[in-house]
């Protein structure tokens, strides 16, 4: 207790309040501004301007308008992820009783078929349930009971297992979108390519066809990495330390080219410029496992951000307002500060930006106004 209140009273000395403290990433939010659809065009939503070092924003009514603080030899770094109809509803062989599972990630060192589980009912889902989605088309056998709801299953089923999927299952939209209807491409960015996420990364939503076009012919490279978006991204954090938070791991990717390309960035001065907290950590994953340097790579992260972290990797970011409390609320306040974030946030819930998945970006840079 007494090493915690010296790391605390450190804290606040160094960063002006107890970065520890899970109260302290909250801020006020009326329901109105969670986005409940997507705006008509991607590029169409709104953009929030931020100067990293100050907190210094500037409002820009379309997110296209990104392409005037963008600078040629940038290195824009987007995740490629695709978002996999990963909700399925079945019913338990043994009794009939309807069980909703979350598929989070695909434990291929235990098989192509098996699959790591959020469960909604979970005590009632032990090792050897069987649960059926469609009529015997799909069946997932329980081989491991894990904590905090999750269960291993081994699939069965008839065929293509993606393709089974895409008919059995069902986009697994945020809670907090009240119809549960969005259609599927919007809840998908222009660019995903790598099937595997159980959510989107969002701050891509906002990227068009044209728009990369327009990046590229300003000079402006875009490299792709992946990281399948799970547990680990939107599981909301429920201790008031926020370092007794148990990050659950998520599976990325970096290629040669890609490490090989950010290397050079680095070494010219040039910005690295990251589309999302996905790919915040994942670069910063590598970065921080080769001394800065970037390698081919892929694996797991755990990476947890929040004051106090060491950027080795990211220069400025794309990304939306994030949920109060979240490990995604707390990652861009260590990009920048507490209390520059939660300034921002209020100026735009005033000004009637829209939050969350579906919702309005920022972009956070240092010096982004300067000429």
């Amino acid at each position: 207790m007494a090493d915690r209140d010296e790391q605390v009273k450190e804290a606040i000395a160094r960063f002006g309040f107890d970065i520890y403290d899970l109260n302290e990433y909250s801020y006020e939010l009326p329901k109105e501004r969670i986005a409940q659809t997507p705006a008509a065009r991607r590029d169409e939503s709104r953009l929030l301007v931020m100067d990293r070092d100050t907190g210094e924003v500037k409002d820009e009514p379309f997110f296209r308008n990104i392409l005037n603080y963008l600078h040629e030899g940038d290195v824009i770094v987007r995740n490629n992820t695709k978002v996999i109809p990963a909700r399925l509803t079945g019913v338990k062989e043994q009794t009939g009783a309807h069980v909703e599972l979350l598929l989070l990630r695909q434990l291929k060192e235990e098989g192509a078929d098996v699959w790591e589980c959020l469960v909604g009912n979970a005590h009632a889902v032990k090792v050897d349930t069987v649960i059926d989605f469609g009529d015997g088309k799909l069946k997932a056998v329980c081989t491991k009971v894990c904590e905090e709801g999750i269960r291993q299953f081994r699939f069965v089923y008839q065929g293509i297992f993606l393709e089974v999927l895409d008919e059995l299952g069902r986009m697994p939209l945020p809670p907090y979108i009240q119809s549960q209807v969005a259609p599927n491409d919007r809840y998908q960015t222009v660019y995903a390519k790598v099937e595997g996420s159980a959510a989107a990364p969002t701050a891509g939503f906002h990227f068009t066809p044209e728009l990369f076009d327009k990046i590229r012919a300003k000079g402006i490279q875009v490299l792709d990495v992946t990281l399948h978006v799970g547990l680990g991204t939107f599981r909301p954090v429920k201790t008031d330390d926020i370092r007794e938070h148990h990050m659950h791991t998520e599976w990325y990717r970096m290629d040669q080219e890609t490490a090989d390309a950010l290397n050079r960035a680095k070494d010219e001065g040039r910005r690295i410029i990251a589309v999302g907290t996905t790919s915040v950590r994942t670069l910063e994953t590598v970065a921080h496992l080769n001394g800065g340097r970037f390698k081919a790579c892929a694996g797991d992260t755990a990476l947890f951000i929040y004051p106090g972290f060491d950027f080795m990797a990211v220069d400025a970011m794309v990304t939306n307002f994030h949920l109060p409390k979240s490990t995604l609320v707390m990652l861009v306040a260590g990009f920048t500060s507490r209390d520059h974030i939660i300034a921002a946030y209020n100026h735009a819930v005033k000004e009637g930006y829209r939050f969350f998945s579906f919702g309005d970006a920022m972009f956070i840079a240092r010096h982004p106004f300067e000429k």
